[in-house]
């Protein structure tokens, strides 16, 4: 576990694995750092080295004055890349880490072995409701969006039967920084890659959640059908498939960047 300085911000990361071993970067979701990747570390670490951090705003990273755009998060992936010397790699991202790969791959292609696209979408809107969000956050801080969230993250099944893996993630959206996690409401409330998604050429898996309200199914059959060659996987999941479905995620995972 180290920090570094990218783009004249400190950011939290950390490597897991042999480092020998084919470099793969976990991208998290909006409000939380990289413990969400937590039950994917056993599978993984067997056969990569793994870079987790936290994005800027968010965990032990520097939380800059807002708004972000997915560009400066990207750049942000791309400069702690060159930092620990990973010229190219494999990237998954969930959710919010979705759109920051597609990004990566629609901008620096040359970076990317692997693609690895979990429960996000080319847009998320409509912008009023990202709006309203940061107008919440900024007037109660929080607590109303992380109970609001996580409702939304896991089915009623899960939440019922895995209380502490709930209680978990929402602690990790309880600590999230609010004027962070305002900020980068912000970016994924700009983005709309819908036009572009076609352009990328980077072999890709496209994961999804049967039962995500906020990414939907609909979601994912545009990104497998809109770029070319790319592979899909549904799980019996919502929004934080690898943690509902950790299991097989990790062996969708594995299947896809071993083949």
């Amino acid at each position: 576990m180290a920090f570094i300085n990218v783009n004249r911000n400190k950011l939290f990361f950390r490597v897991d694995g042999d480092p020998g071993a084919p470099p793969l970067v976990l991208s998290n979701s909006l409000g939380t750092d990289h413990r969400m990747w937590d039950a994917q570390m056993e599978a993984l670490t067997q056969h990569f080295r793994v870079l987790r951090y936290d994005g800027r705003g968010h965990g032990q990273s520097d939380a800059p004055d807002g708004p972000y755009t997915i560009a400066d998060l990207a750049e942000d992936v791309l400069g702690l890349m060159d930092e620990v010397h990973v010229g190219r790699g494999n990237f998954c991202g969930l959710s919010l880490g979705g759109i920051v790969g597609q990004w990566i791959a629609l901008n620096a292609p040359d970076r990317l072995d692997r693609l690895i696209l979990a429960n996000t979408a080319p847009y998320i809107g409509p912008p009023e409701a990202w709006n309203e969000r940061i107008a919440t956050i900024e007037r109660d801080g929080m607590k109303p969006v992380a109970e609001a969230v996580v409702k939304r993250w896991f089915t009623d099944t899960f939440r019922r039967r895995n209380p502490q893996a709930v209680q978990a993630v929402k602690q990790l959206m309880l600590a999230a920084n609010p004027a962070g996690y305002a900020a980068t409401c912000a970016a994924i409330r700009d983005a709309d890659f819908r036009a572009q998604v076609s352009s990328i050429q980077t072999p890709t898996l496209v994961i999804a959640g049967r039962d995500d309200p906020v990414t939907t199914l609909e979601d994912a059959k545009f990104l497998v059908d809109s770029i070319h060659g790319a592979w899909g996987k549904v799980l019996a999941a919502a929004h934080l498939s690898n943690v509902e479905d950790a299991n097989q995620f990790n062996d969708a995972v594995l299947k896809f960047l071993m083949a």
